[in-house]
């Protein structure tokens, strides 16, 4: 019991540390100061991160930019991003889906043919529907959504599946997940007394392609990862189990093949407090990178492979930050 004080202790030091280290920034970049660079981990904490080529994650900076779009303070559950695999000429497009009905389902994608066309709401070619009516076969179930190679991943409805929509043939294609996987908002993102409904599956883009997130009955609750692979069918390639509890998490994203998940300390703060390194298995619990929220919830995180951006969807707010690599020695 002593030990277990002393350990609750620190973390809370820990915490209120970290806590003063933000106000200080804001204070100072408030006062038009510099910010100081940002604290680097401890080394060899991210020692086997040998295949990522922007180096080993370091921080966050942000945010970047905020914005509502053409819908202020309307649709609070919702995705944004970019395709890391666009074709000719999409290089500079943007989406956005916005959970329209109940905050659970939606119907569409809208796409933006660049940045400042997103902010300034301004969406062309415009919507590409999925399913003519919502909900029903092929509706987008939950907020957590990734766009890569011209194709909508997915929470299918009403099941434990990835749908792929394709946004040129306007085919849905399906894979199902594991037998005993948590969906219909059974398996849910939470922090202290609130969950995320319908973010039983969290789909995710890096470097490598497309990635989904869940937990089954078998693994007691805690985040399983597989790879999603393309082509036809679609199939689940190898698939990974952690030691960190869904509940105790608020989001998920993918970069370099390691897998990162955040969790709600305050309503301007959320931390990135694991890891889950895909090449070596090794798991970190104890990351502490902080992210400076716009709104009291995010919604959904999405990594940028093309630019090195985190995406969230926070509350109506779409907000990005910047993710820092350092090149390893």
């Amino acid at each position: 019991m002593q030990d277990l004080e002393t350990y609750d202790t620190s973390q809370v030091m820990k915490t209120q540390q970290a806590n003063q280290r933000l106000k200080r920034d804001l204070d100072q970049c408030q006062n038009g100061q510099p910010a100081p660079p940002p604290t680097h981990p401890p080394p060899g904490m991210c020692r086997n991160y040998s295949n990522c080529p922007h180096g080993q994650f370091v921080n966050i900076t942000g945010p970047r930019m905020q914005t509502t779009g053409e819908f202020p303070g309307a649709y609070k559950y919702g995705a944004w991003g970019r395709d890391p695999k666009p074709e000719a000429g999409k290089e500079n497009w943007y989406w956005r889906v916005m959970l329209t009905v109940g905050n659970k389902f939606s119907n569409y994608v809208r796409l933006y043919s660049s940045l400042s066309s997103l902010i300034v709401g301004v969406s062309k070619p415009g919507n590409v529907l999925i399913s003519p009516s919502n909900p029903t076969t092929n509706t987008i179930q939950g907020p957590n959504v990734v766009l890569y190679g011209e194709a909508l991943y997915y929470n299918c409805y009403n099941q434990a599946a990835v749908c792929r929509f394709n946004l040129t043939s306007k085919t849905v294609t399906t894979v199902q997940l594991p037998k005993g996987t948590s969906f219909n908002s059974n398996g849910n993102f939470c922090r202290l007394g609130e969950c995320y409904l319908f973010t039983d599956l969290d789909l995710a883009t890096d470097e490598s392609g497309v990635w989904v997130i869940y937990t089954t009955n078998q693994d007691f609750g805690n985040l399983v990862l597989s790879k999603v692979e393309e082509g036809e069918p679609l199939r689940l390639g190898q698939t990974w189990q952690t030691s960190v509890y869904k509940q105790g998490v608020t989001n998920t994203f993918m970069a370099c093949g390691v897998l990162y998940a955040t969790r709600y300390v305050d309503q301007l703060t959320e931390e990135i407090f694991f890891s889950f390194d895909t090449t070596t298995g090794e798991q970190k619990f104890n990351l502490g990178i902080f992210i400076k929220k716009m709104s009291c919830n995010i919604r959904a995180l999405n990594y940028s492979p093309v630019d090195q951006m985190l995406h969230a969807y926070c509350d109506a707010f779409i907000v990005s930050y910047k993710v820092l690599f350092e090149e390893m020695s």
